[in-house]
């Protein structure tokens, strides 16, 4: 028999239970902004074009553009369109550009845990060093939002096999890294269960853009494209659509131009006062899942 992860079990979305979100709304919406902070000639990140040695000055400076300029035209549209993020940060963030996080913060946004820092990798630790990595993590948002984050995305969606149980025993309600679902389920732990929250792998700038060299304009019709389909689809099944951004990826500007129009054409379905979607945070999706009655949700 094949290995198994034994965190949940096999559950076809047609034949589970039916919900609505909050109104009687169908299809669940959230843009998650991904934060990042590197360390300088060493570590991980990632790359526009191969790097050839330590340090590499020209992925850096790239990625650094994405905090120093990316993040603020993005936040203008944001601001625009009164779309609500979620900002997944690393925890090095608030040493390095807190003024970034203020500027979220200062709208109502959710602050999900990103880890200390997208240089490193949490698969690669101890059970120790990963729970240390976690706690770390955890005290440095809880002190500057005075509230502990709710949910957690892994450097590199790396996790170990105890990851699970760690975030679960650290006191988090929620995790992004696994993308095998359009809609939240439970996760078994050790200790209880944790809900996994759907975090896309297609509808992200970093596999689509960086990875499989979409175009800015493909990206954007691929967002589109998406969220029509799964209108449709939510009519049988609630289900959750997220899209996952990076300001240094989609900060640019001729990628900005082509975002904007696929959130203003998002954004109108939850001004218009329909009872199509719901323009949320993760975080409110995960607290409306657990006071479901417990046979609804997988």
């Amino acid at each position: 028999m094949l290995s198994n992860h034994g965190r949940y079990r096999y559950s076809a979305i047609v034949d589970r239970p039916d919900y609505c979100w909050p109104d009687h709304k169908r299809l669940a919406v959230y843009i998650a902004l991904n934060l990042e902070h590197f360390a300088f000639g060493e570590g991980l990140g990632a790359q526009l074009v191969p790097s050839l040695s330590q340090p590499d000055v020209l992925n850096y400076a790239w990625r650094d553009y994405g905090n120093r300029v990316g993040v603020w035209r993005l936040l203008e549209l944001f601001d625009d369109l009164h779309i609500p993020i979620a900002l997944l940060v690393n925890s090095e963030i608030y040493d390095y550009c807190p003024e970034v996080v203020n500027a979220f913060r200062d709208r109502g946004d959710e602050i999900v845990a990103h880890g200390r820092t997208n240089a490193e990798q949490q698969n690669t630790l101890s059970e120790t060093e990963e729970a240390t990595l976690i706690a770390e993590t955890t005290k440095i948002i809880t002190h500057y939002e005075k509230k502990p984050p709710m949910g957690w995305l892994g450097p590199w969606i790396a996790e170990s096999q105890h990851t699970p149980d760690l975030l679960q025993e650290a006191g988090y309600d929620y995790l992004l890294d696994w993308c095998c679902d359009d809609q939240p389920i439970w996760f078994k732990t050790r200790a209880g269960r944790i809900l996994s929250v759907p975090y896309p792998q297609e509808i992200n700038d970093i596999p689509a853009i960086a990875v499989r060299g979409a175009s800015a304009a493909e990206f954007a019709d691929m967002m589109l494209d998406n969220f029509d389909e799964m209108q449709d689809q939510s009519q049988h099944q609630s289900l959750v659509f997220g899209i996952a951004l990076h300001p240094y990826i989609v900060g640019q500007p001729f990628r900005l131009k082509h975002l904007r129009r696929a959130l203003k054409y998002i954004a109108q379905y939850a001004t218009q006062g329909t009872d199509v979607i719901w323009l949320t945070h993760p975080g409110a999706i995960a607290q409306y899942v657990q006071n479901l009655p417990v046979e609804i949700v997988p």
